[in-house]
């Protein structure tokens, strides 16, 4: 899998997707502190055990670098951003019971707004899978060399 590049300066509005998902009563939002144990847990759950460290250190950055899809008070997605790298999204997960409908699209939407936010002008989406979902949603680019780029020595268990 290769790293993807994206440009911060030229994203599509979050605004329409975030009201569509609202008014089906799910809210994308910035994690808060207390909610971590929650938060890292449903990713375990739902994911790995290296998305959930993931997450956790998501959490370590004031605020935190983490948003969630929250409906009824349940967790349905989660996406992080320097957790792995600086300047690094990623990773980001829906539960499978509730991958259409745009959450995806509004978790990375909303997460590389406040990537812009906080003064990047560029976004590397790691190890990316569905390479095409963020060609098409943020017109992310291959880059040229990038694998196995950060994860190279990775230590797993």
């Amino acid at each position: 899998m290769a790293d993807l590049l994206v440009k911060l300066y030229s994203l599509p509005e979050s605004g329409g997707v975030c009201a569509a998902l609202k008014e089906k009563g799910v809210e994308i939002k910035r994690a808060i502190g207390p909610e971590k144990s929650a938060v890292v847990g449903w990713v375990l759950a739902n994911f790995s055990k290296a998305w959930a460290s993931e997450a956790d250190v998501a959490f370590s950055q004031n605020p935190p670098g983490l948003f969630i899809a929250v409906k009824d008070g349940g967790i349905l997605g989660f996406a992080c951003y320097d957790a792995t790298a600086k300047g690094f999204f990623g990773p980001i997960g829906v539960a499978e019971t509730a991958r259409t409908g745009g959450l995806g699209t509004g978790l990375l939407l909303r997460t590389l707004e406040a990537m812009r936010e906080a003064g990047y002008g560029y976004a590397i989406v790691g190890w990316a899978g569905p390479v095409d979902f963020f060609e098409k949603t943020v017109g992310a680019v291959v880059i040229a060399g990038s694998e196995p780029g950060v994860y190279k020595n990775m230590v797993k268990g």
